[in-house]
């Protein structure tokens, strides 16, 4: 008797351990992520966070549940950043120079002119020095799932158009607390002031600023052509979005659930991108449709403008790990050829 028990037993045990084995990944538990992000909800990011959430619904059975907090909801780029390494937010999708603060080289991406085109920016980021980058995030507490698109950015002011370099001259300039930019519009005799991006409009509003530079998506979302007479297109950095998760988070899920966030993101990207940059093109037409005065810089002068700002990128490429500005720079001559 006593062994028919135990062989009963052990039977009933193997077969509960098969069933948790064998039980599939979408039967699993209900993951809610908080993905957080500085946008309007009419803005491009907000676009990308919405297709990542129907992608990752379809593949995870509707286990998977994404809630969007745009518009700073939960707070500017570094207090979220701060929240993704703690591992009280799941995701957030913030420019990358944020991120130059705890792994400097990602302030190559800012690099001023470095790029000229949609297709040379996608092929550094996408390519061995996009990778690069990401690949010195977990030790950070961080886990990237690829980028998105942000766009070229440009001037705006309340005093005049900038067809020149000398046209910045004395400017107060709104930039991104970043030393790259800090010193790049220093080089053009500017005077470039950090501040958060939250404290923008009213600075704008009140003229405690000049002007501020973002690509024309962002100045149009955010109303600037209200407080902003003229837009010009310096096109001096190219801006991308990169889709953190938080890594304490990342470790809880499974293989398969992994696996399902990166697939998500890839199948994310391709339409952000192409949503982004369609946006970008229409803004400039609902900018001038808004009252402000567009212009155009000449190739010439954008290419003198990149000389004038060489200098800053040659000092800060000194300060980096050198072989990833060897990759970069030999990235940047293999994109210049396609």
């Amino acid at each position: 008797m006593k062994t028919f028990l135990r062989s009963l037993l052990f039977t009933s045990a193997a077969v509960s351990l098969a069933a948790v084995i064998s039980t599939p990944v979408w039967a699993q538990q209900e993951r809610v992520i908080r993905f957080g992000h500085l946008n309007n909800t009419d803005h491009p990011v907000s676009m990308g966070v919405k297709r990542f959430t129907e992608v990752l619904a379809a593949k995870s059975g509707g286990k998977m549940k994404v809630q969007e907090f745009p518009a700073s909801q939960l707070g500017n780029e570094l207090q979220q950043q701060s929240a993704l390494q703690g591992g009280v937010q799941q995701m957030s999708a913030p420019a990358t120079t944020s991120l130059a603060g705890i792994v400097k080289e990602f302030g190559l991406i800012d690099f001023p002119f470095s790029v000229t085109s949609f297709a040379q920016a996608d092929a550094l980021l996408d390519g061995p020095l996009g990778q690069n980058l990401i690949s010195r995030l977990p030790e950070k507490g961080l886990v990237a799932l690829g980028y998105w698109d942000l766009g070229f950015r440009n001037v705006t002011n309340s005093k005049r158009a900038i067809t020149r370099a000398e046209d910045m001259d004395g400017l107060k300039i709104r930039v991104i607390p970043n030393p790259v930019f800090i010193d790049t519009f220093k080089a053009f005799k500017a005077n470039p002031l950090p501040m958060p991006f939250t404290e923008l409009y009213p600075a704008l509003e009140s003229k405690a600023v000049d002007g501020q530079e973002n690509p024309f998506a962002v100045i149009l979302s955010n109303k600037f052509f209200e407080v902003q007479k003229f837009v010009s297109a310096t096109n001096h950095v190219y801006a991308a979005n990169i889709i953190l998760v938080s890594r304490k988070f990342w470790d809880e899920l499974t293989p398969t659930e992994q696996k399902w966030m990166q697939e998500a993101a890839d199948e994310s990207r391709a339409y952000q991108r192409q949503v982004s940059r369609a946006a970008a093109q229409k803004a400039v037409a609902d900018l001038k449709a808004a009252g402000m005065q567009y212009n155009d810089i000449s190739p010439a002068e954008l290419g003198r403008m990149r000389q004038i700002a060489q200098p800053v990128t040659e000092r800060f490429a000194a300060q980096y790990d050198p072989a990833v500005v060897k990759l970069y720079r030999d990235e940047l001559a293999r994109i210049s050829k396609q």
